[in-house]
């Protein structure tokens, strides 16, 4: 039996994911049946995307009957969940039931203590805020999912399809969840994991701290080839503390972030230019082309050749109609009641309702790589991360990748406002 835990203010999509993997009979194709139970987590009516209401027909007693309990969203990073409802969580958890938290329904997961001392992941822009604020937990941005066992997270969105899949494979079986993907007609399993769709990295409580200088001028020189030491110097810090400053603040090693910098700003080049990958190196701060197809390849699990083959930004044919996108561009159980006066629900915990398309991830690896993802230690992750972060080092250019709580970022999105408060302090 499955249990979905609602609450007000999720977004609609999100909410609807275990919904339409766990909540349908499928019996007459040959697809297993769950039993699903929708939980409201706090007294309704639950608002939700589009002004929408819905009421669900169990409460948090529901949690107890369940040897499942999904978390699809919750409203704001920013607000706790309701006690009641964190401590139903707790109580199922230790009475046996997988807890699964999908998109910013980690953060329930975090508040009620189940992720501590966990590696997790979220949708990656809201990770530094998890890592930040639950610095017990060991937040991986770059996976899609991560299953611990008795806990498991997914990220933003589409991430949730692909984790409540996983379940379904891992309770009966990859030819079921074969069977579900095509009648759901989603791929059974994508490889890759965020980095490619990642565009920023920092906290936005970044700006009011003293290091948003810093910030704003690495961002602002990374076609010259410094380290963190030139950092720390910059924000008259000792190494050691700038490293503990930096971690505390943004979740990620200094060196890794500055390293994903680096390659976010290799990605958009190769992009929008015809730049030889040479020249994208340099631009970039690498010291050679070898350094940059290294971290490229560790990051983002193909060579900047194939990623500007897959990614790169194609103009519209001649004639062809203003905001139509050439030859392989992008274009862009519960009742539900339409309310009287329509207006928005409270937050956007999914992280990504712009309405913006996102790329296609690129192809990695061979045949193989559709195979059940391999457990080991008793967890499995998916995504193409295969061993952890690695340990800091003196430069920039030496073997790391994003660190537990990195996400990429680009300085022309994501700090804008890091830019005009520097110009403004100098």
């Amino acid at each position: 039996m499955v249990a979905v835990l609602l609450f007000s203010g999720g977004p609609i999509f999100e909410s609807s994911i275990p919904l339409s993997v766990f909540g349908i009979d499928r019996q007459d194709t040959g697809l297993p049946h769950y039993r699903l139970l929708v939980c409201a987590g706090e007294n309704g009516p639950l608002a939700t995307t589009g002004g929408l209401t819905m009421t669900a027909p169990y409460g948090l007693e529901g949690l107890a009957r369940a040897g499942t309990v999904v978390v699809p969203a919750w409203r704001s990073a920013g607000q706790t969940p309701p006690a009641e409802a964190l401590a139903a969580l707790r109580k199922a958890h230790a009475e046996g039931a997988r807890i699964i938290g999908l998109c910013t329904g980690a953060f329930v997961l975090a508040a009620a203590g189940l992720l501590d001392g966990r590696p997790a992941t979220t949708h990656w822009m809201y990770a530094p805020t998890l890592a930040k604020r639950y610095p017990q937990i060991q937040v991986d941005p770059r996976e899609l999912f991560i299953d611990e066992g008795d806990v498991l997270t997914s990220a933003g969105t589409a991430a949730g399809i692909d984790l409540c899949l996983h379940v379904v494979r891992t309770d009966h079986g990859a030819e079921a969840a074969a069977a579900l993907a095509r009648r759901l007609v989603v791929p059974v399993r994508r490889s890759g994991g965020q980095a490619p769709y990642v565009d920023r990295s920092l906290p936005e409580e970044i700006g009011n701290d003293p290091l948003a200088e810093v910030v704003t001028w690495a961002l602002d020189n990374l076609s010259k080839q410094f380290d963190v030491e030139v950092l720390a110097a910059r924000a008259y810090m000792s190494r050691r503390t700038f490293d503990r400053r930096f971690r505390a603040l943004t979740g990620s090693a200094p060196l890794q972030w500055l390293i994903s910098q680096r390659v976010l700003q290799a990605q958009r080049l190769l992009e929008t230019t015809e730049l030889s990958v040479d020249e994208v190196a340099r631009r970039c701060g690498f010291r050679s082309p070898v350094a940059l197809r290294g971290h490229f390849r560790r990051q983002l699990g193909v060579s900047p050749a194939v990623y500007r083959s897959t990614f790169r930004a194609r103009r519209p044919e001649p004639g062809a109609p203003n905001g139509s996108a050439g030859a392989g561009g992008v274009t862009n159980g519960a009742a539900i009641a339409v309310p009287q006066q329509s207006g928005a629900a409270s937050g956007a915990g999914g992280g990504d309702q712009s309405g913006g398309s996102q790329p296609t991830v690129p192809p990695q690896g061979g045949p193989g790589r559709g195979r059940p993802t391999p457990r080991v230690g008793g967890r499995s992750r998916q995504a193409g991360s295969g061993r952890p972060a690695s340990a800091d080092h003196s430069s920039p250019t030496e073997d790391s990748r994003p660190g537990p709580a990195q996400a990429l970022s680009h300085p022309d999105s994501a700090t804008a406002a890091l830019r005009r408060r520097g110009a403004e302090r100098r």
